[in-house]
């Protein structure tokens, strides 16, 4: 078996652009693998195919703005910052579009006080350190929220709510936790 087994062409115009409002009430594809059969239901009735002592397990990261998108120091060309994780306090792992343009200790500017230094790169990630007086509230004010990849437009304020799960609690994840999206606080009660 391939990969490539499972591509299959989705049209554009079938993608959602935003998320369904209300979250529980986007579709739910509900496969019976003992009768062999498929149906279509609205997600808020995932509750009829749960039974006591089922698990159910959510994912309460936060997804942070971890995208940034700055100038390159001298050239003033766009770049873009992905943050990835915290490696120690100020030091990131992050993706970074050309980031075989990059010399070693070139500034990417986010703001006139926040800045990201290219600090190394391996065969996928680099390593940045941050620059800022307090990086939480910096991110918070000119990160954007990655949004997934199939999703073709920019971010928008609404954004930072709608990609998050209505269970976020601890922040730290770089991508939203999808599965989880369309429950709501009354789906989860009942």
């Amino acid at each position: 078996m391939k990969l490539s087994d499972f591509d299959y062409h989705l049209p554009k115009e079938l993608i959602a652009k935003y998320p369904a409002q209300p979250r529980d009430s986007c579709r739910l594809m509900v496969l019976d693998r003992k009768d062999k059969t498929i149906e279509h239901r609205i997600f808020r009735d995932v509750i009829d195919y749960l039974k006591p002592g089922d698990t159910l397990v959510l994912n309460n990261t936060k997804v942070i703005p971890a995208r940034l998108i700055g100038k390159k120091e001298k050239t003033n060309a766009n770049i873009e910052v992905f943050l990835l994780r915290p490696i120690e306090d100020n030091i990131w792992e992050a993706l970074i579009k050309n980031v075989r343009r990059l010399k070693k200790n070139q500034k990417i500017i986010i703001s006139d006080d926040f800045y990201v230094e290219f600090l190394s790169k391996d065969d996928e990630k680099a390593i940045v350190k941050i620059h800022s007086k307090d990086i939480k509230s910096d991110l918070e004010k000119y990160g954007h929220i990655p949004l997934p990849p199939y999703i073709e437009r920019e971010d928008e304020e609404k954004d930072k709510d709608y990609y998050q799960t209505v269970f976020a609690e601890k922040e730290g994840s770089v991508a939203s936790p999808t599965a989880g999206l369309h429950f709501t606080k009354e789906l989860l009660e009942k």
